[in-house]
């Protein structure tokens, strides 16, 4: 697509998520990138969760398609989406759907199980139904992992050796959604895995210094390592590529997403969750993907706002 041809791109960024600064800064890389493209550019600051305001902000902007750099609520669960659907507006990444699949753990997971995926033993507790006596937690053994079930960058999440910590861990989780997810700690190589298009981008391994990649790994400079591509017999990387793809396919995600999961001790890939909205500054492990294949920056950018076209030609 010609770059005269693209029209106006407003970058939807922030949101009223907990993931609202980490949104800004994605949003802040892809507009500066965009703009040094030469396009036509604007950010757009959500702030709030109503239909009738983000309605009236965004046509106000008057764009003709939205690069979506909304993380965590109300950008990945599928919200935005249907309001740009109501607009007739072209967004990149997935359509509402597979974003509301994707950004739920608990559907997310059901659908790999169904297909055989391996993902950690676990359960999901409800606010208004959880007893802090249920017989289930004795089917799960420790270290468990305790995150709230539709939540990213790791906030909310407790990784506990002891019982006793539970209550406090489903309580932090709590705080953030209302589902839970408790599943057993699973021992080995924490590996992502972008997508884009359709093919599974070189593996990164991460490896924080912290025992998990938790927000301050995450986002705090010098607290985590990241090999790229992740150094990995090829038959063993290629199955987690493929497994990915798998997960990516199955949820009905469309031209991007970044799929973390665990390389077990037995070299057994379990997904933990796929982001349809991943990170999206120049050090983010999406982009840091592409570049490994010779796609920079501003070309991820911009073959997202392709693909967006395309996408909503083909609806």
């Amino acid at each position: 697509m010609e770059l005269e041809h693209i029209g106006r791109i407003g970058v939807l960024m922030g949101g009223p998520s907990s993931e609202r600064e980490i949104s800004l800064k994605s949003g802040k890389a892809v507009y500066e990138s965009l703009k040094g493209s030469g396009l036509d550019v604007v950010g757009i600051d959500i702030k709030t969760d109503g239909l009738k305001e983000n309605i009236r902000l965004i046509k106000s902007r008057k764009i003709n398609c939205a690069f979506l750099a909304l993380h965590g609520y109300f950008g990945e669960d599928g919200q935005i989406q249907g309001i740009l659907d109501i607009l007739n507006i072209p967004y990149t990444g997935s359509r509402m759907q597979a974003s509301r699949l994707a950004m739920d753990k608990a559907s997310s997971r059901h659908i790999f199980e169904v297909y055989n995926l391996n993902v950690p033993r676990y359960k999901i507790i409800d606010r208004l139904s959880y007893h802090r006596n249920a017989l289930f937690l004795r089917y799960l053994n420790l270290p468990l992992v305790i995150k709230p079930a539709t939540n990213g960058s790791s906030i909310g999440l407790s990784i506990i050796d002891d019982r006793r910590d539970l209550e406090e861990a489903i309580g932090l989780a709590f705080t953030f959604d209302e589902k839970v997810i408790i599943e057993e700690y699973i021992q080995g190589r924490e590996v992502t895995v972008g997508i884009l298009g359709n093919q599974a981008l070189p593996l990164i391994e991460v490896i924080p210094k912290k025992r998990f990649f938790d927000y301050e790994a995450k986002y705090q400079p010098g607290m985590t390592e990241y090999v790229v591509p992740a150094k990995l017999e090829e038959r063993i990387a290629k199955r987690i590529q493929d497994t990915a793809l798998l997960a990516h396919k199955l949820l009905g995600c469309f031209a991007c997403s970044r799929v973390d999961m665990i390389l077990s001790t037995d070299n057994l890939p379990f997904i933990l969750e796929v982001n349809t909205i991943p990170g999206f500054t120049k050090t983010s492990l999406l982009p840091k993907a592409a570049k490994t294949i010779g796609i920079d920056f501003s070309r991820l950018c911009l073959k997202l706002i392709q693909l967006a076209y395309e996408k909503a030609t083909a609806d």
